[in-house]
């Protein structure tokens, strides 16, 4: 037993919580409601001993909200979210949604894992690995399951190289293997598609780090808003919603292109666009063929040439960059001029499903109109042959001149900064912790970890065919075998090597096919930290309560086992956790009125460097410790013209020479060489100008023939809407959400009807790469031959039958890598029909994952 304080709660404490969070279920939450008896009081205990906290919402949701919890007795008994100030729509609080308000059922939930533990049947060199995920669990001490975790480091790494050791994802134990040799890395494009890195070739932003869209306060001067793929009421809760709505109140229509008519789309009331998956780029084809053939620059200007001719190079043989092909222009391809195919509305309605003339319809209304926002989510990239989208998508804006000016933008508007692009107003500072570098250059695409543990082999991007030899997989904090394609090809590699290590804090999918399993804190059990959120706030957070159990943290977790595998972790971790995050808040910035430069957020006295034990400067900053830590978030205040705002390219669109972009050419690239350069080193060649690829597994793969239009064994089209049960995969296991969101397919009622579904049957997903379950939900809100499976349940299989209960929407995923590498999560197809077996139990009776239930505590 640890000699650390051990978390301790007995039966009556843990039936008395339980009944305070279910009464706290029932508050009435509006965005008006504000708390006037509750002063934030972070340090200074009230009446009861109770004592409001800031806690960290850590699941990496769009919102990024302000989460607080009244702590009493070290137990959780109610939460709220932002008062910190009024609420306006220049200067709106970061309210919560359903999800972080369920916070507190992670944490002190009944699933915790509560010791280290290891496989009944785990042996040395892996023992009887196909138990993995259904074998029995064996309590261990810290100390057995350090030495067991670093022994077989050691061995693995004598016995087949360093190269034989895979870190997932990244962390603490990347740091602490690449000290110790090197290991095995991966990498992809996860959310972010075919975004992640066609788009800076072509000189647009990718949505994350570079944002290309105009700021909030902007936005209201949008006469048209187009949602290309965006549901922020569900991907994003909180502000960026509200957001929306002052552009809509200021007058803004909206249009919403998605398979499925999104809570989104009804909350603005968008006119809806039904497209097929994975066929976005053919109706901005049949659009821009659109804006050719109408235009006229007197009686119909529909194209910006203006914008053209200064701002871009590729469009026609004119202006094609040196070296190239004239013919290559995009013109003459949207024209069909070489290869007479002209991209007409009703060529691209064959393939997308918008009838022809709502494609001139949309054309002539984006072209016509002023002021418009373009503004994608990165879903619709998540495909195969992706690329192909992003230059698209990019080229309509370009055409249309919506870029550089007040009220128009074109770009990725999701996540943290759905609705609001920018420069960060506020930058989280660093913790200092050293970052060595790997000596191991192995690093797999996310398409084919999997298969190069049971092939051998992976493609090395930019350089070919590598082999592989992996016999150590080590979780981090990810979920991969949970979010990556294709799952069961998944257990089957986890059931091939040698040994599995995973550090969870409930029995995940990551942790129920591993050998060890670590047990370690949330952020609430930490000594705090920073969450970025949109570009006005930074969130703190504080120690909620004492680590739980015997769980401990990834940095004493690596510290340890550095010591086992002989290193001294001061090397890596040469001060405590708490002067990292004393370090973090040191070193966060906030923009100066003048909109230019950062001055230090934080303000730190003697005394407090004194009061917490750390060692640093005193320093001006915006705002005290004590009174940042106790409110738990900053936000800059806003207001229509202040210095503040953003207009996305506004500086290269004024003046292009003065303010060249950063490629070949200096300007947005319609015609991007870069892009087709690269990917001669990936998985599938990219044309330098945007051009329709039929995709891999997409629409044109549901048919045996066609030309005949003759659908084939695999018919139907799935997507993966994010799903307000889950950021991701996060929460999946919450009672409460299971509770209020069921999670079941949607399927169209004329698909349905035709399958002989009803409301509430189970369905059967198949594909060659697995099978699923989930209860059916009909609607008239689905594009048909599609099905919408939300994205991140937690797979629970039947191994007998090989199936998937949960709705967990890799198992049906291809492992594949196209262009430059991207993950097509949104491509797939399969079959759907009616489950003949026993009907799916309501996934909130589903048990728990519980270890050692019956151990007191």
């Amino acid at each position: 037993m640890s000699k650390l304080k051990n978390y301790k709660m007995s039966r009556r404490a843990f039936v008395g919580w339980s009944a305070a969070v279910t009464a706290a279920a029932a508050i009435p939450v509006s965005r008006g409601l504000k708390t006037k008896t509750e002063l934030n009081k972070v340090f200074a205990a009230s009446e009861g001993n109770e004592v409001w906290k800031s806690a960290a919402c850590w699941h990496n949701c769009g919102g990024r909200c302000v989460n607080k919890v009244l702590v009493k007795d070290s137990i959780v008994i109610r939460q709220k979210t932002d008062d910190t100030h009024e609420d306006s729509p220049d200067y709106p609080q970061q309210r919560g949604c359903l999800r972080g308000r369920s916070q507190r059922q992670q944490v002190f939930g009944a699933d915790r894992l509560k010791y280290p533990m290891k496989r009944k049947n785990w042996k040395p060199g892996g023992g009887k690995k196909e138990l993995r995920g259904k074998d029995q669990w064996v309590r261990i001490s810290w100390d057995e399951a350090l030495d067991i975790v670093a022994s077989e480091i050691k061995r693995i790494a004598k016995v087949h190289g360093n190269n034989a050791l895979w870190a997932t994802g990244s962390g603490e134990i990347t740091k602490v293997l690449s000290e110790n040799g090197g290991c095995t890395t991966d990498y992809g494009t996860t959310s972010w598609g075919a975004w992640f890195w066609a788009s800076t070739m072509m000189g647009v932003a990718e949505g994350w780090d570079e944002l290309g869209i105009n700021d909030r306060i902007d936005l209201r001067n949008s006469q048209l808003i187009v949602l290309w793929g965006v549901n922020p009421a569900w991907s994003s809760p909180g502000s960026p919603t509200y957001n929306y709505l002052q552009a809509k109140k200021a007058g803004a229509q909206f249009i919403s292109i998605d398979p499925k008519y999104t809570d989104s789309a009804q909350v603005f009331g968008a006119d809806w666009i039904p497209i097929r998956p994975g066929t976005d780029d053919a109706l901005a084809f049949g659009m821009m063929y659109t804006l050719l053939d109408e235009d006229d620059p007197k009686s119909n200007p529909l194209i910006d040439w203006d914008f053209l001719n200064r701002c871009t190079v590729g469009f026609d043989k004119e202006h094609m960059p040196k070296g190239a092909n004239p013919k290559d222009n995009f013109k003459d391809y949207l024209l069909g001029t070489y290869d007479n195919q002209p991209k007409t509305p009703e060529w691209a309605a064959n393939i997308c499903g918008v009838e022809p003339e709502k494609i001139r319809e949309l054309a002539r209304k984006i072209g016509s109109t002023e002021r418009v926002a373009l503004l994608t989510g990165w879903a619709p990239a998540r495909i195969n042959n992706g690329e192909g989208w992003v230059q698209a998508f990019s080229t309509l804006g370009f055409m249309t001149g919506h870029m550089g000016r007040s009220g128009r933008m074109t770009g990725v508007s999701c996540h943290r900064s759905s609705g609001n692009g920018g420069h960060w107003l506020v930058n989280k500072g660093i913790n200092g912790y050293p970052q060595p570098e790997n000596p191991v250059t192995d690093s797999i695409n996310h398409n084919e970890i999997f298969s190069a543990i049971l092939e051998g082999k992976f493609h090395q991007k930019g350089e070919g065919e590598r082999k592989a030899n992996i016999q150590l997989i080590y979780h981090q904090f990810n979920a991969t075998l949970q979010t990556r394609s294709t799952i069961l090809q998944g257990i089957k590699a986890h059931r091939k090597v040698e040994f599995v290590v995973t550090h969870a804090y409930t029995l995940t999918t990551n942790a129920k096919y591993a050998d060890v399993v670590l047990p370690v804190t949330t952020e609430w059990e930490r000594e705090g930290g920073l969450l970025v959120g949109n570009r006005e706030i930074l969130i703190a957070h504080t120690n909620i309560v004492e680590p739980m159990y015997e769980a401990k943290s990834d940095v004493w977790i690596a510290k340890e086992l550095m010591k086992k595998l002989g290193k001294d972790p001061k090397k890596l971790y040469p001060f405590s956790e708490k002067q990292a995050f004393f370090n973090e808040l040191a070193s966060s910035t906030v923009m100066k009125d003048n909109g230019k430069d950062y001055e230090p957020l934080v303000e730190i006295t003697a005394r407090d460097m004194k009061e917490w034990g750390v060692k640093g400067k005193p320093q001006k900053g915006r705002i005290s410790l004590r009174e940042f830590l106790e409110k738990g978030v900053y936000q800059v205040k806003r207001k229509p013209g202040d210095n503040f705002g953003y207009i996305a390219y506004q500086d290269f669109v004024e003046k292009p020479d003065k303010h060249p972009l950063e490629t070949p050419s200096g300007k947005f690239e319609i015609y991007c060489n870069t892009i087709a350069e690269e990917s001669k080193g990936g998985w599938t060649e990219v044309s330098p100008i945007p051009k329709y690829v039929p995709k891999t597994r997409g629409y044109e793969a549901t048919f045996v023939d066609w030309k005949k239009k003759k659908k084939g064994k695999y018919s139907f089209q799935v997507f993966n809407p994010h799903y307000l049960r889950r950021s991701h995969s996060t929460f999946d296991n919450v009672p409460w959400l299971r509770e209020a969101m069921p999670n079941p397919v949607f399927i169209s009622k004329k698909d349905a009807k035709e399958l002989g579904i009803k409301d509430g049957d189970t369905v059967l997903l198949s594909n060659e790469y697995g099978k699923t379950l989930r209860p059916a939900k009909t609607t008239e809100t689905l594009i048909p031959g599609t099905v919408a499976l939300p994205h991140g349940a937690w797979v629970e299989m039947d191994e007998k039958e090989e199936v998937d209960k949960a709705g967990a929407d890799n198992m049906l995923t291809a492992p594949i890598a196209t262009g430059l590498g991207t993950s097509g999560w949104n491509t797939v197809i399969c079959h759907v029909e009616k489950y003949k077996g026993d009907p799916l139990i309501e996934d909130a009776k589903w048990e728990q994952r519980i270890i050692f239930p019956n151990e007191e505590v």
